[in-house]
This record gives structure tokens, sequence and C-alpha cells, in this order.
């Protein structure tokens, strides 16, 4: 594409020469000619001045060091994703070698890779690709763009809407984890819902999604949820939301809105997360989150020796605890 050609897909004001023909994109260390590269960060701001790409993203404040052409933006970071999904050159599925029931509705733009399972019920929809080793369980719905990549299964009576992406390994619509006691005997509870996964989401290779119990678990648009994560059933993540990799969310959690969860948190169940939470990393959520902000648990590392000495105090708090009440209720009776 010529620069001028990106600069209208993307919003930015060209600067220099727009005829500059783009073949790919690169980091601003390694680019040669013909690829464009990006500065985010100030602090590479130096690597404007011998860089051999034809043309850099930046912002305004960053035009006096530039010596090739450029892109100019508020965000160069967002200009970078919108000119690496302009020249994605990610391969391509060819429909071949796919099992597809006759009671299945596949749209003819659709791509199926090799060894791909479609039982009978299932839709797909416009211009959906679906990578090779795929299993899409029967009465599941696929929407337009939506791409799913290697060994992704979908079980039954699961929804995904428009342009999302699914990585490999990926399970949608497992059984939840419910079960009953009878005196020491597990007996399964059947997971009669589905999952419904809203347009524009992201999820991570082998995540794991599980379906409804009764109600359906719900992924809201425009989710991001990195990989291996476990999703459990019933649990509703609002819009917008991103998760780190590794968390687990248990059953019936509805998490709000906007909100960001750092890696390796662990969510327990029935409770509600309001809009516009973060939690960091490694933290453990025990209860309900009523007020937008950031939040935090865990102990972050040190040396052992201190992390020993910091572990032995701890054992004995609550025997200082109930010595200090002590303490304070015998000076108020003084």
């Amino acid at each position: 594409m010529k620069l001028q050609e990106i600069a209208d897909a993307i919003g930015a004001q060209v600067h220099g020469d727009g005829e500059i023909n783009i073949e790919s994109i690169a980091t601003i260390q390694s680019a040669q000619s013909g690829q464009i590269a990006f500065l985010a960060n100030p602090k590479y701001r130096h690597h404007l001045e011998v860089t051999e790409a034809s043309a850099v993203i930046v912002s305004e404040a960053d035009i006096p060091f530039l010596q090739s052409a450029g892109l100019v933006m508020g965000n160069p970071y967002l200009g970078y994703a919108k000119v690496a999904q302009l020249l994605d050159s990610t391969p391509r599925s060819h429909t071949q070698g796919a099992t597809i029931s006759e009671k299945a509705s596949v749209a003819h733009s659709a791509q199926i890779g090799v060894n791909t399972v479609i039982e009978a019920g299932a839709e797909i929809g416009e211009h959906v690709i679906i990578g090779p080793g795929c299993y899409i369980g029967h009465n599941t719905i696929i929407q337009a763009n939506t791409r799913l990549w290697a060994n992704v299964t979908v079980y039954h009576g699961v929804v995904i809407e428009e342009d999302c992406l699914i990585h490999a390994g990926a399970v949608i619509g497992a059984d939840g984890f419910g079960f009953a006691n009878d005196r020491g005997t597990w007996v399964k509870i059947p997971q009669l819902g589905g999952v419904i996964v809203h347009a524009s989401t992201e999820i991570g290779a082998n995540t794991t999604i599980d379906r409804g119990a009764l109600d359906d678990t719900v992924i809201g648009r425009g989710v991001i949820i990195d990989n291996q994560c476990q999703i459990a059933h019933n649990v509703v993540i609002g819009d917008h939301t991103c998760i780190a990799g590794c968390t687990v969310v248990a059953g019936s959690t509805e998490i709000g809105k906007y909100c960001v969860i750092g890696g390796a948190v662990a969510i327990s169940g029935h409770m509600k997360i309001t809009d516009k939470v973060q939690i960091t990393g490694m933290s453990m959520v025990i209860k309900s989150i009523e007020e937008p902000g950031i939040y935090s648990s865990g102990m972050p590392t040190s040396s052992n020796r201190e992390w020993r000495k910091n572990a032995a105090a701890l054992r004995n708090l609550n025997e200082m605890h109930k010595r200090l009440k002590k303490v304070e209720a015998q000076l108020n009776d003084e």
C-alpha cells in the first residue's frame, strides 16, 4: 500500500512523501526499506535518527526528529495496531478434508480447515475461518468474520458473534463444575445452559469457558481474555474487560465493564465486581467489589530470609491481636 492509502485508512496525517510503497511492518530497530515502524515511547526517540524504515508512525512531538517519511497521529501505538491489521500476512485456511454434516449451514465464503468436524444444526457465517482440527458442536452458531485457530473445541449450543478471534486449543462450552454430594458420593449435574460470546472478543490459547448450568455463561462485547484462563459456569463478563493469563473466575460471578484483571488472579464465585475495577496480578478476590478503583492482595517477592521472618510474624498475628485488645481494654479501664 502507498503511505497515503495507509494514512487514509487509519486516520493519520502524512509527513513527507505519501507515494512511498509500504510492504510490511517492523520494529523501529529492525525495519528496512519498504517497511513501516512506529514510535510509542519517547525513550526510543534516538532510533529515529538511524532507522532504515521507509516511514514511522509518530506523535506530533516526534516530527522534529524524523529522518524519514511518517504518519502522525495522537496515539502511535493504536496506529501500529491498525496498520498491522491492514498488512496482516497471517495464512488463511482452505476448506478441504473437513467433515461437515449435511444438516449444518456453512456460508460459501467460509474457510474450513482439514480434519475439522462440524455437527448437525451448526451455522457458520460469511467469511468465517476455522483452522485445522477444530470441532463445532450441534446447533452452535459462529457469525461473520470470526476466526478460530487450530484445534479449537466449541461444544453444542454455543453462540459466537461476529469478528471474534479464538486461539488454538481453546475450549468453549465444556461442562461447568456442577456436582451434588450424596453421602460422600459426587452426583453429576448436567449443564444445560450454553455460552454466548459477543462480538469483537478475543479468547487466548488453551483458555476454557464453561457452559452454564441452566442460564448461559456470557462474555461481553470487545472482551479480551489471555491464554490459559478458566471461566466457570454462569460467569458474566461485561463489555471491553481485559483478563490476563492464568486467571481463574469461579462460577456465577459477574464482572463489570472496562475492568482490567492481572495475571494469575483468583476470583471466588457468586460475587459481583463493578465497572472500571483494576485487580493487580496474583491477587485473590473473596468478596464483591462495589467501587471502581485498583485492588491488590498477595505478598510481593522478597529475600528468603525476610520472607521467613514475615511468615513467622504472620503466624503470630492473631495472638498479637488478642494481646493488643487486652492492653487497649486495660488502658480504657484506667
